[in-house]
Formats: C-alpha cells, structure tokens, sequence
C-alpha cells in the first residue's frame, strides 16, 4: 500500500463540489472527481455543525481508517472528497466504510 494523498487546496475542494458527482447517506457524503494524474487524491471536510472538535476528530478518523481499508481497490486517477455528517462521529466505522463502499461502487471506481 502506498501512501495516501491528501487534496491541501481549496480550489481542489471547491472543483470536487462543483464538477464532481456527489452520492449521499445518512453517515457521509462523497464527491467524485477525475483528476489528470494518476493518483488517488483524499479531502475529508468536517464542519462546525458536526460537533465540538472531539467529534470532527473521530468523525475525520473514522472516515480515513474506513478509507485506508478499502485504498488498494479504489482505481486510480480520481480526487474524492468525503464530507462528514451528524451521525457520523456516533457509528462504528464498518457503518462509514459500508457506506463508502457503496458509493465508489455507484461511482464505477472500485474494483
């Protein structure tokens, strides 16, 4: 497993919620971009409306760790960006990691 690529941009960010596909659930959503390189690019965004900063934290952790499980079958050449939302920082992270799955598989990104 290689090492994961974080999107540090906010021009990044913002391409990702303008151009991208979005694919919503109760415990995330997820924005879909293709990007030029052939890389696997990473946002998370948390707001202030998910909690106080122990809860963005677990909700940003939960969402990597469910993302770094399931890293070698994502296809290469896209930036996606996962967005946190009011459950997320309260269910386990098989809960987000299901819906993850589901939403690359709907995007048409994971082998």
């Amino acid at each position: 497993m290689s090492k994961i690529v974080s999107i540090n941009r906010k021009s990044e960010f913002r391409r990702a919620y303008a151009r991208g596909r979005s694919y919503v659930s109760p415990t995330l959503v997820t924005y879909v971009f293709r990007n030029r390189s052939k890389t696997k690019k990473l946002g998370i965004t948390t707001s202030k409306k998910i909690g106080k900063a122990v809860q963005r934290n677990r909700a940003r952790r939960v969402i990597k760790e469910a993302y770094r499980l399931i890293y070698d079958r994502i296809v290469p050449g896209y930036n996606l960006v996962f967005v946190a939302r009011g459950k997320t920082p309260f269910v386990k992270m098989g809960v987000v990691q299901k819906d993850m799955i589901f939403h690359l598989r709907k995007a048409g990104i994971l082998l």
